[in-house]
């Protein structure tokens, strides 16, 4: 089925048993339709500081920190006075932003709370949407995270319910959004009721394309 000049597939549930929590809810849907640019900020470490504190105050991961940081010795150790370089956590966040504020304003109007944007959740999009770019595939299963599911329990994220909606080749978020939102499968994860918190990740290849990916979840 064409969708906007690009192909678009169903949507897969998968439901997984855990004993704390009864079940697990994921609900798939695919749309088919360089790493994350540093920036120059500095961070000048204060009495009282980790570098974990540091990474959830400017809301970047520490091993994007880490990375951009070579000049430190220990990162267990660091001293008032240090020098942190803060990355940028993407180019294309005003992009990922917009989206966000898209999918509240269809929520809004259908008299659905807004869901609150998850700085973490977002992460884990970017990744997915950067493998989807480096590895050459389009699917919900990473050959890196493996499912949705996996990758953002592995990446330390509690939740008793989530779902992702993916997409590429779309322009801007109104047109990501639009096409989401054609779409059945795609729109139900958009306005479940079921989730509480949103990440958006979006990637740009060499030739220009881009790649969306939308996550959900309800924390535990």
């Amino acid at each position: 089925m064409a969708a906007g000049g690009h192909n678009s597939g169903g949507m897969v549930i998968k439901l997984k048993q855990s004993f704390k929590i009864p079940i697990f809810l994921i609900l798939f849907a695919l749309l088919l339709p360089a790493p994350v640019i540093a920036a120059p900020a500095v961070y000048t470490v204060r009495a009282g500081d980790s570098l974990w504190k540091i990474a959830v105050a400017y809301e970047i991961g520490l091993s994007e920190i880490k990375a951009a940081n070579p000049q430190i010795k220990s990162f267990d150790l660091i001293y008032p006075g240090d020098k942190i370089n803060i990355p940028e956590a993407s180019s294309l966040k005003s992009l990922e932003e917009e989206v966000i504020r898209l999918v509240n304003s269809e929520r809004s109007g259908r008299g659905l709370p807004a869901l609150t944007a998850h700085w973490e959740l977002s992460r884990v999009a970017r990744y997915k949407s950067q493998d989807m770019i480096d590895k050459k595939y389009f699917s919900h299963d990473s050959p890196t995270y493996g499912s949705p599911f996996k990758m953002i329990e592995s990446f330390g994220i509690k939740y008793t319910a989530a779902a992702e909606n993916i997409a590429y080749g779309q322009r801007t978020p109104a047109d990501v959004m639009k096409s989401w939102m054609n779409s059945p499968g795609h729109r139900s994860n958009i306005l479940s009721a079921n989730v509480t918190h949103i990440g958006v990740g979006a990637a740009k290849a060499g030739n220009g394309t881009l790649y969306w990916t939308q996550m959900f979840i309800r924390p535990r």
